[in-house]
């Protein structure tokens, strides 16, 4: 087989001796491995639908805003429930996202803004292709930056290496290095226990040398993941993850990580942010965007509640493939716009600090005499935290055509 084969309907299914499941590292890992010290971990999150970025980190003391949006704009900060959460004097939580603000003053939490790709498509599928690929405006690559940002592995790997939550494989992780799609860490099983077990005997008796080691790499994968399902898992520190499915995504990569199971990379995602119409109930801060961002702030908070001192080695980072008009339309929403936000979460974060350079809000600052302008390119994000946390310096490898990279500091 030459492409990686994966999860789809979260059970390990076995079609017969000839089957190859070469999503499986080539080598045996165990979920007690001590193969030296605990390497660090890359979390990416997507916003699929293109995020509002101005509502969801409120530029509050810039005029425009309140000019250019009369019926959806957060209110300033006055302490009230519905009013921006106050960061630096200039810009604001969304109040739905107040659960994030502690995360901030503990300089923990870093936000760039006027962020994203420099290809100016405003098509949803272009878009997020570009951006999980990391090839802005070139739709040839085949791999995603995810899977290309995998350190070289000198050693044995775990099978769990790289993960994407959900039904099938996020195109980020898809490419050479090997990646698993897991809808539900129960539902990761071989369902006929009886038929597994001869299987299992098939491979570990062939005189394949292939076929001999696939086989025990996929029973090893299968035990791993029943190692950890024989636990029931109960979030550490009080965490409390929303109900839904990225809470439920967020709270799966927690349990591995916190498994020691050789997770390097880990994705999830989470959709409903194309606003067009009714961004915001009757009161700005309610409505469409606020039970969005509401779920996702929760999610966050709990993540970094739940891990303690294991987001010491833990880096999450939210992206969404594009931002939204300036100002409203007509159905009290926004439209397809260019650069967004995104936020660094993690231990060797230098937070509680708003990043990228503010353009302005005037007409003759937006891009298009629409749209928030871009000051940052979503790579210089990613790269920093490829090159820095991951420590894969091969930047030219992991995003192809990207030649000036202009990191922001945004590590300790």
């Amino acid at each position: 087989m030459n492409r990686r084969v994966f999860l789809k309907g979260s059970a390990l299914a076995m079609f017969g001796v000839g089957f190859m499941p070469a999503w499986l590292s080539r080598s045996c890992y165990a979920a007690d491995s001590s193969s030296g010290g605990r390497k660090k971990i890359l979390v990416a999150i997507f916003q699929r639908g293109a995020v509002d970025g101005l509502n969801m980190v409120v530029p509050f003391g810039e005029p425009g805003y309140y000019a250019l949006r009369p019926s959806i704009a957060i209110p300033k900060p006055d302490g009230t429930p519905n009013s921006a959460v106050d960061l630096d004097g200039f810009f604001g939580l969304h109040p739905a996202l107040a659960p994030l603000k502690p995360m901030y003053d503990a300089q923990h939490l870093a936000i760039v803004d006027a962020v994203g790709s420099p290809d100016p498509t405003r098509s949803h599928f272009d878009a997020q292709d570009y951006m999980e690929s990391g090839t802005p405006g070139y739709k040839g690559a085949t791999d995603g930056w995810l899977n290309r940002a995998l350190p070289v592995q000198s050693g044995p790997a775990s099978p769990l290496r790289a993960v994407s939550l959900g039904d099938s494989l996020a195109r980020t992780l898809r490419g050479h290095n090997d990646a698993v799609a897991v809808r539900s860490l129960n539902d990761f099983q071989v369902h006929d226990a009886r038929g597994a077990a001869t299987f299992e005997s098939m491979y570990e008796n062939s005189l394949d040398t292939m076929l001999h080691g696939t086989g025990k790499e996929t029973f090893n994968a299968v035990k791993i993941m029943q190692s950890i399902q024989k636990q029931a898992y109960v979030p550490a520190n009080g965490a409390n993850y929303p109900n839904g499915g990225f809470g439920k995504s967020l709270q799966q990569i927690a349990q591995l990580i916190k498994a020691n199971v050789g997770v390097e990379v880990a994705f999830a995602d989470i959709g409903g942010w194309d606003t067009h119409v009714n961004e915001t109930g009757g009161q700005p801060s309610t409505g469409q965007l606020a039970n969005n961002l509401a779920q996702f702030g929760q999610a966050l908070a709990a993540f970094y509640q739940d891990l303690g001192d294991r987001m010491e080695d833990v880096t999450l980072v939210t992206m969404s493939e594009f931002g939204r008009t300036v100002k409203e339309n007509g159905d009290r929403g926004t439209d397809h716009g260019h650069a967004n936000v995104m936020f660094v979460l993690g231990g060797d974060v230098r937070g509680g600090k708003i990043y990228g350079d503010w353009p302005g809000l005037q007409e003759e600052q937006l891009y298009d005499g629409r749209d928030l302008a871009l000051t940052t390119d979503f790579r210089d994000v990613l790269g920093e935290l490829v090159a820095r946390h991951l420590g894969n310096s091969n930047l030219k490898s992991v995003f192809p055509g990207y030649e000036s990279p202009k990191f922001r500091g945004l590590l300790v």
